[in-house]
């Protein structure tokens, strides 16, 4: 199995997690956007990242991927099969990918990928209008919905997994999560991130 995509990319950490946790033997190809590489050209049609192949099955898109996971791997679980567990499980991968990282991201990209990577000047106004403006209503809710160590019952699951790698690239660009604001969801993000599973994956990014 050849997991290709950077790791620094939340969506590619999201993979790189559930293999971790499922034990699942892998090598890791950390190719940016629109590589040049055939393996990973023929596994993503669109150019993006992660995508998979999986002794020649070829496949793009961390949800799909974290499914087809589950299905061939399906110890230890990370998708809930109980319908109203199952319902907001989906939900909360949707809402990691669709809600919190085109806002989270912003920061990320100003104070991280522009002056380090793409040697270019960052706009801090915009990331902090986006910090004082956006982020309060997204974890306001996150705040809201955490009862426990977990977003879905009591087990570790793709909900934790697409909320949780966000925040990572907050931290890369000097944002942590108010705790005095935000205690429940601050003290879930830190425990979340030091699980070993999280830990490997984001120590992928400096191979």
């Amino acid at each position: 199995m050849i997991v290709y995509g950077t790791s620094i990319s939340p969506y590619v950490r999201k993979v790189l997690v559930s293999l971790y946790e499922k034990g699942v033997p892998f090598e890791h190809k950390p190719v940016p956007f629109h590589a040049d590489d055939p393996g990973f050209q023929a596994a993503s049609p669109t150019g993006k990242i992660p995508a998979l192949d999986d002794d020649g099955f070829l496949l793009p898109d961390s949800s799909a991927i974290l499914q087809y996971i589950e299905t061939k791997h399906p110890e230890p679980a990370l998708i809930p099969t109980e319908a109203k567990a199952l319902g907001r499980a989906v939900w909360f991968d949707e809402y990691g990918d669709t809600e919190l990282f085109p806002v989270l991201i912003i920061p990320f990209v100003e104070r991280f990928l522009k002056p380090r990577l793409m040697k270019k000047e960052c706009d801090e106004a915009r990331a902090q209008s986006t910090i004082d403006e956006k982020f309060p209503p997204l974890l306001d809710y996150l705040e809201s919905q955490i009862e426990g160590d977990y977003l879905v019952g009591n087990a570790f699951s793709i909900a934790d997994i697409a909320v949780a790698t966000n925040f990572h690239n907050l931290r890369l660009a000097n944002y942590e999560v108010d705790a005095g604001r935000w205690p429940k969801l601050s003290a879930y993000i830190k425990k979340t991130l030091e699980r070993p599973s999280f830990v490997k994956a984001i120590a992928a990014a400096k191979n």
